[in-house]
């Protein structure tokens, strides 16, 4: 039996999702919950990885337990709630065939970027957005969302991948983008594309910054995509504000939580 969970988590405490040997994973504490849950040992496997610091609202990974153990998908959130930290959660699962892979068989994500730019610090937002002085008037918000439209596409984003990525194949295709601003709050970049290059969301809200605040003009963008250089796009923006959001698949999962 295979599931699909779809998860919600805090990523301020963890070294992002897939394991490693310098921290505690996502994967790591799913895992053992998993183990826990269908009390055999479990497969976890992830969509992607996040860095560390990097939050999701709909990460989804699938668990596959050595024995055939059946649980009610709708009744998943329930056994790992009683075993998750409070700061990772499922919210919603499905069964799916063997041949379904949760990286493998996505078609597109979404992800957003909060920014923070109020004159106030507020305690809720600290470690879940950027933080940004000064703030964002009118005219940089305009040409924050003039310069977002030029990342639709289907484009070659080397110029918004971190230095140093092995990934050899750059050319990404970006479906929508948009930038709005939270009543009374945080200022939201989201972006949706069939795929995203290492740090890509990060750069880009790196590079809105910099068009808000008039150090990059607004139509310079498709020359910074054109350029394929890394030194011509902005600073690349602090993963507290960078959620996952919602990731898509070519095929219907009948999502249940009861």
């Amino acid at each position: 039996m295979k599931y699909i969970l779809k998860i919600k988590y805090i990523g301020t405490a963890y070294c992002g999702f897939q394991c490693q040997k310098n921290g505690v994973a996502i994967q790591n504490v799913l895992t053992e919950a998993a183990e826990r849950v269908f009390k055999c040992p479990c497969k976890v496997t992830g969509c992607s990885r996040t860095d560390s610091g990097v939050h999701a609202l709909g990460f989804c990974a699938t668990a596959e337990p050595e024995k055939d153990i059946r649980i009610p998908a709708g009744k998943l959130h329930r056994a790992f709630a009683s075993v998750l930290p409070d700061d990772i959660a499922v919210v919603a699962a499905a069964e799916v065939g063997d041949d379904f892979h949760p990286r493998y068989s996505v078609t597109g994500k979404n992800y957003i970027y909060r920014i923070w730019d109020r004159p106030y610090s507020d305690p809720f937002e600290k470690g879940r957005s950027m933080r940004l002085t000064p703030s964002i008037d009118e005219k940089g918000f305009l040409k924050m969302k003039a310069a977002a439209d030029h990342f639709v596409g289907k484009h070659d984003f080397a110029s918004f991948m971190a230095q140093g990525s092995k990934i050899v194949d750059t050319v990404r295709t970006v479906t929508h983008t948009a930038v709005y601003r939270e009543e009374g709050g945080a200022l939201v970049f989201s972006v949706s594309a069939d795929g995203f290059l290492y740090n890509m969301v990060r750069i880009m809200a790196g590079t809105l910054v910099d068009v808000a605040h008039g150090r990059i003009p607004c139509d310079d963008i498709p020359k910074i995509i054109e350029a394929c250089d890394r030194q011509r796009a902005g600073c690349t923006a602090p993963p507290e504000g960078l959620y996952l959001n919602e990731v898509f698949y070519g095929e219907k999962i009948n999502w249940q939580c009861e």
